[in-house]
């Protein structure tokens, strides 16, 4: 499956400097709406990702993929001349990486002034942590994200790797690309994308914050509104050992909630009087296990009570709604989310499956305008693979 590139974005070319987690995802997420995106991998033993097969490595969907030997001069100026022909370069390597290697923002912009040089790290670029190794949980640990997230008297909860990596990475990255690429449109100037873990997190954290400091928000875990603290805002277990989730946050809503749940005798005005929270938590959770995950789902379909199950990974892609939406679809044998958001002019889409690591090496730099001769004397030189 290759897809002729299309989408919002499909006249744009990116050379992407293969790593792990939050640049990947960011690369994905552009491919997927139509740019044109080569990523460069080193040689094997170098990118320190999952032992899957190629197949199933989503996050390198829909790019072709060239390998280079980024140590070797000959491949830093292979590298160069793709980025003379590109409209962003994104790189993920710790600070100072891309400029030893000679692929730093300067070096880009030297031989390409209107480029967009898009940097993702965890701490940044600066600062007394900018060389330290980390990972998700690390970063969320010092913007109040990971203290925030858990139930009152047990530690802090993991939330996969969505909050740092992807929602404080990638999408403040892709965000900034492409508001980037627009200045560049119009002052004909490339400049630096500095996007970090840390900084997009606690960016994620603004309404907690600015609840916190109007004395809406306790920094005790699980007390709140949102952490778990309120009972109709909360995750129950049923008969059958699943779960339904909970969010009747407004005033209707939870009366909603009372009815299916057949709790007629409660003073639905007393929903924020956070004394009587605890009770209700035993109430609502003690009438939960009465039935079934699914015995719920039926009964509370359509009630406007705001209380769905909650499905595993085999489970989601089968439910009505997002079948009905097209939320995950099936690539090469895989099924997997769909690109998303949703464009009514410019239809986003897969533009191939995950590739090999060199898959396209020769292809890309011909395409590129490196000649079949200068790419032969690379392979001679070690450069390339």
């Amino acid at each position: 499956m290759v897809r002729k590139p299309q989408g919002p974005l499909a006249d744009i070319k990116i050379v992407e400097l293969g790593s792990i987690g939050p640049s990947p995802f960011c690369c994905m997420l552009l491919a997927d709406l139509g740019a044109d995106v080569i990523r460069i991998d080193r040689p094997p033993g170098h990118d320190g990702g999952a032992p899957i097969a190629a197949r199933f490595d989503l996050l390198n969907r829909g790019r072709r993929r060239a390998m280079m030997d980024l140590k070797k001069p000959e491949a830093v100026a292979a590298v160069l001349r793709l980025v003379r022909e590109a409209d962003v370069l994104i790189e993920g390597f710790r600070p100072g990486v891309a400029e030893r290697l000679g692929l730093g923002p300067d070096d880009c912009l030297l031989v390409n002034p209107r480029l967009v040089y898009g940097r993702m790290t965890g701490w940044g670029q600066e600062g007394p942590l900018a060389l330290e190794p980390g990972h998700d949980i690390n970063y969320i640990s010092l913007t109040g994200v990971l203290h925030s997230i858990g139930r009152a008297g047990e530690p802090p909860s993991i939330p996969l790797n969505l909050v740092g990596d992807f929602g404080g990475g990638s999408l403040y990255l892709a965000l900034g690309v492409v508001s980037a690429i627009l200045e560049s449109r119009s002052s004909g100037r490339g400049q630096v994308v500095d996007a970090a873990m840390v900084d997009g997190s606690a960016s994620l954290m603004t309404l907690i914050y600015g609840m916190r400091a109007a004395g809406y928000w306790r920094d005790e875990r699980g007390t709140n509104r949102l952490d778990s603290g309120a009972p109709w805002y909360n995750v129950y277990e049923t008969k059958d050992g699943k779960h339904v989730s909970m969010a009747a946050n407004e005033a209707r809503f939870y009366q909603n909630a009372l009815r299916v749940l057949g709790l007629h005798a409660v003073d639905p005005s007393e929903q924020h009087d956070q004394a009587g929270w605890p009770a209700m938590r035993e109430r609502f959770a003690a009438i939960f296990r009465t039935r079934t995950r699914d015995e719920w789902a039926a009964l509370t379909a359509g009630t406007e009570s705001c209380i769905t199950p909650v499905l595993s990974l085999a489970e989601a892609p089968s439910h009505p709604q997002v079948q009905a939406r097209r939320t995950f679809i099936e690539v090469d044998g895989v099924v997997q989310p769909a690109p998303a958001p949703r464009f009514s002019g410019t239809p986003e889409g897969v533009q191939r499956p995950p590739a090999h690591a060199g898959q396209h090496t020769d292809e890309v730099l011909t395409e590129w305008g490196i000649d079949a001769a200068s790419v032969a004397k690379l392979r001679e030189a070690g450069a390339i693979a």
